[in-house]
């Protein structure tokens, strides 16, 4: 769970153990004043996204292979220095894990469409200076994007990774609706929300098509092969923009979500595609959705610059972070 000011992962090792690792955040636009502009913001969350992403995953992964030692299990274990090996991944292997993500999701999402289309276009009789090619381009990103949604879904690991992911939603939803962060109040909330990060990813087709209409109508080549090799090329930067405008339109249907029926209208295939993304949670998994939630309202409202800590405690009922 990431606030303003906070970043904090939390997980139940196998022997009922949770372990919270929590520091301060630091936004990459902390000293880049110009990236906090909108249009420029929404590129910038989906790097920090990934990276968070990877690094809490890291984290998870290792908790799943700490063997406790027999005695009193330890509170509020200070520092990361008590083990470094907390830190998970290096730098250097987050961030080479985060160029093969983008480089394999732009593959799959920009260069694959994009061929498909050409093929379909040589078939039936348009190309790439049609707007029917870039609305064909499009319908295939979007359902290679549902389909893989729904084929990773399958997968066990896969689908307890969704089931957290619905216990995020409740969680913040009972946060949202002023209630206190209990198991009973966050069971009682929709597991859809409409600021997701799946909502983004469907914003992002939407936009692509409609920017990609207009930028890369004309011909750059009378060589067909040149022509699409070249336009799959510029493709690449143009997802910065339009990534921008999409995180745009993402804040602005969250926020008037209840107010207006063009947000609901946006935000509508973004809460469809959240039944294949997230799953009902169980009561385990909300419990450590809302202790992540409740460590970082903890530095919110204490307001602390600590470099983080890890900490450890026997069970959820021992982790002394108030609950309202």
């Amino acid at each position: 769970m990431r606030s303003p000011r906070s970043f904090a992962v939390v997980c139940r090792r196998p022997s009922g153990e949770i372990v919270i690792k929590e520091a301060a955040w630091q936004p990459v636009w902390a000293s880049l004043k110009f990236l906090r502009w909108p249009f420029f913001r929404g590129s910038v969350m989906l790097v920090e996204s990934l990276v968070n992403g990877l690094d809490a995953l890291s984290f998870a992964a290792r908790q799943q292979t700490i063997t406790t030692p027999a005695g009193p299990v330890p509170q509020s274990l200070g520092a990361r220095a008590a083990d470094p090996g907390d830190e998970g991944m290096s730098k250097a292997a987050t961030y080479g894990m985060l160029a093969v993500s983008i480089a394999f999701g732009l593959a799959l999402f920009v260069g694959v469409p994009h061929l498909l289309a050409w093929l379909l276009g040589t078939i039936f009789g348009f190309d790439s200076t049609t707007f029917t090619f870039h609305i064909v381009d499009g319908v295939i990103k979007a359902g290679m994007l549902i389909g893989y949604m729904a084929a990773i879904s399958l997968l066990p690991d896969v689908r307890r990774v969704f089931q957290y992911h619905g216990a995020e939603h409740k969680s913040i939803a009972a946060y949202e609706a002023g209630l206190p962060l209990t198991v009973e109040n966050a069971r009682a909330q929709s597991r859809f929300h409409p600021r997701c990060g799946t909502s983004f990813l469907l914003i992002v087709v939407g936009v692509s098509i409609v920017l990609f209409a207009v930028l890369l109508r004309g011909q750059i080549s009378s060589a067909p092969i040149v022509d699409n090799l070249a336009k799959i090329l510029l493709k690449l930067p143009l997802m910065l923009p339009v990534a921008g405008l999409a995180y745009e339109l993402l804040k602005l249907s969250g926020a008037r979500y209840d107010k207006s029926g063009w947000a609901r209208t946006i935000a509508a295939p973004g809460l469809w595609l959240q039944k294949i993304t997230t799953r009902e949670p169980d009561d385990a998994q909300l419990e450590i959705a809302l202790i992540s939630i409740r460590k970082t309202l903890w530095r919110e409202r204490q307001g602390e610059t600590s470099a983080g800590t890890v900490e450890i405690f026997p069970s959820a009922a021992d982790v002394p972070l108030p609950v309202s």
